[in-house]
């Protein structure tokens, strides 16, 4: 790629009561995001915390936007007037999250000597501390995206008796902001939310034809998860919560191939796992609020049991939705075959097909989803999904439910006889030593997890017969 030359840039920010514009650019391109908050008063958080204090939360957030061009391979980073902000800490941050988040468009670009546009500032040690905040009435506030992992955390938390509000956002690369918060509402309020904050964000990227100025350049990689973790941070000063909840598996620490090239395990679910969990959680709790904890409610636990504990909420499928290409349902693209393969494996099949009219198994552009998913190309696709035993798994369930289609005959042609036991044992497992979950959250969501787990187990034998496995 010839970039020698290339150089991203942040230019400014400007914020008003409820809104932070942010412009940056690469080259002569300049773009512009615009984060609208339902409920948050930056002014007065400025007053309560300092205004160096908020610039230094606005500049993890643009830092974070702009990374998106390091999909554009800039071979510098200037941080213009936030270079101040160049700390050891961040540029340790930031590497690792362009190293391990960007690790798949390398390998999709050939680039393993790629390690993301160097600073154009020295890294300057800066002696601050994190603020300790007043504890709101509700202490936890879960990230709601409207997706099957949102409704079985939120459902978690209500048999636990933990108090909690939501979080939703919107973001253009998704389409109509309205939509995408209409369909993540309906969601939410079948819930016991305490309260329910949005944030919209507006992109002038997402809409450019950028990818025709750089022909040579794929596919656009963003850091969604740790972006929206900063994104909220103003919403836990404002509000007094303690603890950001998502609902990330345990299959997003599995990635989707290990490159022989470098020898490194390609992650595209990087940003979702217990190690990018860790690594946040440290940061946030010693750059920004000492107090705060953030953690995946399921990261104990593989989404073979997650599709189990679906069946206790069977009413409200319908209202999830997961498609990152036409929202709710685009019926052609990895996550939504993935979804409806274990829907239909784990659920009600006339309930599904409420979601889903069409057999998915039968639809052409399925078919390369279905046989990489199954484990039988390169590697699986680049999506937030499940491990190969968990589809392979799901898959003989669809089989045994009598259900048939093309991505079906070729499972069968390739697993006439699928060994369940290796499977089974990985799969119908809760493991509490790999989570971020404190205790006291932990000791009310453990017994859930385990009564799942001997749910599960009786739900996949009573199809597959206790002697197969």
């Amino acid at each position: 790629m010839n970039s020698d030359h290339r150089r991203m840039w942040l230019e400014k920010l400007t914020r008003s009561r409820h809104q932070l514009s942010m412009t940056y650019g690469i080259d002569n391109l300049r773009f512009e995001t615009a984060y609208w908050y339902k409920d948050v008063d930056l002014f007065a958080l400025e007053a309560l915390y300092g205004v160096e204090f908020m610039q230094k939360i606005y500049f993890h957030i643009i830092a974070l936007e702009a990374s998106k061009l390091v999909s554009l391979n800039p071979q510098q980073f200037e941080l213009g007037e936030f270079s101040r902000f160049h700390t050891p800490a961040f540029e340790k941050l930031w590497r690792t999250i362009i190293h391990k988040v960007w690790g798949q468009w390398r390998y999709q670009h050939n680039s393993p000597d790629y390690h993301g546009p160097a600073f154009n500032s020295q890294a300057k040690f800066v002696q601050t501390q994190p603020v300790t905040i007043l504890s709101g009435e509700t202490q936890v506030l879960t990230f709601c995206g409207g997706g099957k992992d949102s409704l079985v955390g939120m459902k978690l938390l209500e048999r636990a008796d933990v108090p909690y509000a939501t979080f939703s956002y919107s973001n253009s690369i998704y389409g109509q902001s309205e939509h995408q918060h209409t369909l993540i509402d309906g969601l939410v309020q079948k819930s016991a939310s305490t309260c329910q904050h949005q944030l919209r964000v507006y992109d002038s990227f997402v809409d450019a034809p950028v990818l025709q100025l750089y022909p040579e350049i794929e596919e656009i990689i963003a850091a969604e998860t740790p972006t929206s973790l900063f994104a909220a941070l103003p919403i836990l000063l404002q509000h007094g919560y303690r603890y950001m909840v998502l609902a990330h598996e345990r299959s997003a620490n599995t990635g989707n191939l290990i490159w022989s090239e470098t020898g490194e395990d390609i992650n595209h679910q990087w940003g979702k796992s217990y190690e990018a969990e860790r690594l946040l959680n440290q940061y946030i709790q010693s750059e920004f609020i000492s107090n705060c904890a953030y953690f995946s409610i399921l990261q104990p636990i593989y989404d073979t049991t997650i599709f189990n504990l679906l069946r206790k909420d069977q009413d409200l499928i319908t209202e999830t939705h997961s498609c990152n290409i036409k929202k709710p349902w685009c019926c052609q693209c990895p996550k939504c075959a993935y979804v409806w393969l274990n829907y239909m494996a784990y659920l009600d099949t006339e309930k599904v097909q409420q979601m889903f009219p069409d057999n998915l198994f039968d639809t052409q552009a399925n078919q390369l989803w279905f046989y990489q998913m199954l484990g039988l190309g390169e590697h699986t696709p680049f999506e937030c999904i499940g491990e190969i035993g968990e589809t392979r798994l799901a898959f003989e369930l669809c089989r045994r439910k009598g259900i048939t289609g093309k991505a079906m005959s070729m499972y069968q042609q390739y697993f006439p006889h699928l060994d369940i036991a290796p499977i089974f044992e990985r799969y119908l497992t809760v493991d509490m030593s790999q989570a971020g979950i404190p205790s006291a959250i932990a000791d009310r969501i453990q017994p859930q997890l385990e009564e799942a787990l001997e749910d599960s187990r009786q739900y996949i034998r009573g199809f597959l017969g206790k002697s197969s496995i």
